[in-house]
């Protein structure tokens, strides 16, 4: 089964949506600060059924499954234990979590964020935080996402952060470090386009401070307060981490990368001179020139058009 992209007449707002979408001022937060909490974007129903369809997608559930697995993926299964899951394409392998995140609303207000005429899914990730206070694959160090995605032309991609339910500072929420995406880097480092996963947590804590000291600025860390169906948006050169889960109830949620309607994939090589690939080179289309497209509907669907 393929999955289809909605055609262009889907992308309308009720009034009431449209009261929903980020005003100017939120707009100009967003530019300055390189985060925004939006206002109640899925119903209480629609974000029930996501924590239902992710119980049953962890019970085995699919509606699909990648024809191959990328090299990076990351893929939760039970034998890996009571560690943090993260199950990457969750959009493509669940029919039910793939329609609700398609939600015309959503994509409009990353629209209006990342002041883009179109957005389109860049990758989803399922992921599970257990109630293990002392487990450290709970803790996600700083980090930010567009040094993951050397690949991509576009420094307008965006990140929409959806809890199942409120997610407090004791649950671990993501925590933003203010006006981080204005910051240059210190250096070019090759490092940088690997996984915090392949890296030292006190290598990326120092770079972070480095990165601070260097533009004259203060690790200012925002831990976000997100209420159930709420999302937090923040920019893909936004500073963000998290901390452990010390509630005793998981902290369940998805991270919703977005790309605007004009990110294209170019080379991106080390020094080493390594070539740099993302997951998506080895599922979707080739364009005519032979690259990967990352327009491709199948993986990567549009969510929102202006026209």
């Amino acid at each position: 089964m393929t999955m289809t992209i909605q055609d262009a007449q889907s992308f309308t707002l009720t009034d009431e949506e449209r009261a929903l979408l980020p005003t100017d001022e939120d707009v100009a937060f967003y530019a300055e600060h390189g985060w925004y909490l939006s206002k109640k974007l899925f119903t209480d129903e629609e974000v029930e059924q996501l924590e239902a369809a992710s119980e049953r997608f962890y019970a085995g559930h699919r509606d699909r499954t990648l024809p191959v697995r990328p090299p990076k993926l990351a893929y939760w299964e039970p034998e890996k234990g009571d560690v943090q899951r993260h199950n990457d394409y969750i959009h493509y392998e669940d029919d039910t979590i793939g329609r609700i995140l398609r939600k015309p609303l959503l994509g409009a207000v990353a629209a209006r964020l990342a002041q883009a005429e179109q957005i389109r899914v860049f990758q989803s990730t399922l992921i599970y935080k257990p109630p293990v206070a002392q487990e450290q694959s709970n803790i996600v160090p700083w980090h930010f996402d567009r040094h993951y995605w050397s690949t991509s032309t576009s420094e307008r991609m965006l990140t929409a952060f959806i809890p199942f339910h409120d997610c407090s500072e004791e649950m671990g929420t993501i925590t933003m470090v203010d006006g981080s995406h204005l910051w240059k880097e210190t250096a070019e480092n090759d490092a940088t386009s690997l996984h915090f996963a392949e890296r030292d947590r006190s290598e990326l804590d120092q770079m972070l401070e480095d990165n601070a000291a260097f533009n004259g600025g203060e690790v200012n860390k925002i831990p976000v307060f997100i209420p159930k169906g709420h999302v937090n948006f923040h920019h893909c050169r936004t500073y963000h981490g998290s901390g452990a889960n010390v509630s005793g109830r998981p902290r369940r949620a998805i991270s919703f990368h977005l790309q605007d309607g004009e990110n294209r994939y170019h080379d991106f090589f080390r020094s080493d001179g390594t070539q740099v690939n993302y997951n998506h080179d080895v599922l979707v289309r080739r364009t005519a020139e032979g690259t990967p497209d990352y327009s491709d509907p199948e993986y990567l669907p549009l969510l929102w058009s202006d026209h």
